[in-house]
C-alpha cells in the first residue's frame, strides 16, 4: 500500500497522514488547531513582555482581538488579490476560509494597520507596542508552519538532501506540483511520490532561531521599535532564501517574480534603513 509521507534520509515515515479530526461529525483541521495554539502562546508571550517593560498585560489584551481579526482579514485579502482568477466567478468563496488560502504577509500587514489605528485612538506609542507584539507574531509563525505540514503544502523543489521529504502524489493539491517535480516522480510499489524541500520546516526553524535572538536582544536594544525592525529584517532575510525554493509562490501579475520574495527583500531594506536612522537619532539624543 505504501506510505503517505517520509523523510527518506532520516528514516521517518508516516503511514496514514491525517489533516483533521472529527468531533461529533464536525471536521476540525489540524491547521486551525495549530494556529489557535500558536495565537494563544504568542499572546501570552507578548503580554508577559509588556508587563516586564511596565506597559502592563492589559494593553496587549485590549488590542489583540482587533489585531487578530484584522490579521485574518488581511491574510485572506492578500491571498485572494494574487489568486483573483480563482475567485472572480464565485465571490462567496472568498468567505470560505475552511478551504484554505491565507498569506502570512497579509496577516502581518493587517495586524500592523490595526495597531496603528488602535494606538492613535488609545494614545499609545506604535513602536513601543510593536516591540512586544512581534515576539508573539514569531511564535505564531513558528507554530503555523506545522499546519502546512499536516496539509502537505508550502513545500519546495525537488531535492535529494538530508531533509528530503517524499509525499504521496495523490494527497497533494495538483496545482502545487510543477513540471520539475513531475520530471522527478518516484514510483514505489505502484505508488507515485514527489520528493521535495520541506520549506515549512526550514521556515519554522529559522523563526525559532529568530525568536531566541529577539528574546536575548530585548534586554540590550537601543531604541523603541528596534525589535520590530530586527524582526522584519530577520524574517525577511530567511524568506528571501526559502521562497526561492518553493513551487507554490504567489506571483506578481504578468511576471515570474514571487510576491513574498520581493516583499521580503523590501522588508530587509526597510529594516536596515530603520535601524540606521533610529540608532543615529538615539546617539544624537545621548550626546
Amino acid at each position: 500500500m505504501g506510505y503517505d509521507l517520509s523523510f527518506v534520509n532520516l528514516g521517518i515515515t508516516i503511514q496514514h497522514m491525517q489533516n483533521h479530526i472529527d468531533v461529533f461529525g464536525f471536521r476540525i483541521a489540524f491547521y486551525g488547531i495549530i494556529i489557535g495554539i500558536g495565537m494563544l502562546l504568542g499572546i501570552r508571550l507578548a503580554a508577559g513582555d509588556a508587563k516586564r517593560r511596565g506597559l502592563g498585560e492589559d494593553v496587549i489584551y485590549d488590542y489583540i482581538v482587533y489585531g487578530i481579526l484584522a490579521g485574518i482579514a488581511g491574510a485572506r485579502l492578500y491571498y485572494v488579490f494574487f489568486q483573483w482568477e480563482a475567485y472572480r466567478s464565485d465571490l462567496l468563496q472568498i468567505l470560505n476560509l475552511r478551504a484554505g488560502g491565507l498569506a502570512i504577509y497579509g496577516g502581518v500587514i493587517g495586524g500592523a494597520l490595526a495597531l496603528l489605528l488602535w494606538c492613535r485612538l488609545k494614545k499609545q506609542h506604535f513602536l513601543v507596542m510593536a516591540d512586544s507584539l512581534v515576539l508573539g507574531v514569531v511564535v505564531g509563525q513558528i507554530m503555523g508552519r506545522w499546519g502546512n505540514f499536516f496539509n502537505c503544502e508550502a513545500f519546495g523543489r525537488y531535492t535529494e538532501g538530508l531533509f528530503a521529504m517524499r509525499i504521496r502524489r495523490e494527497i497533494v493539491n495538483p496545482i502545487m506540483i510543477d513540471a520539475e517535480l513531475l520530471g522527478h516522480l518516484i514510483t514505489e510499489n505502484g505508488v507515485e511520490y514527489i520528493q521535495v524541500h520541506p520549506t515549512f520546516l526550514y521556515e519554522s526553524c529559522w523563526n525559532l532561531c529568530l525568536l531566541l535572538f529577539l528574546l536575548w536582544y530585548r534586554y540590550r536594544k537601543r531604541f523603541e521599535g528596534e525589535l520590530l525592525f530586527l524582526y522584519l529584517g530577520g524574517y525577511g532575510l530567511g524568506r528571501v532564501w526559502i521562497e526561492g525554493l518553493r513551487t507554490d509562490s504567489l506571483l506578481l501579475p504578468g511576471t515570474g517574480i514571487a510576491v513574498s520574495q520581493a516583499l521580503a527583500g523590501c522588508c530587509v531594506f526597510a529594516a536596515a534603513v530603520g535601524i540606521i536612522y533610529f540608532r543615529r537619532k538615539s546617539a544624537r539624543k545621548s550626546r
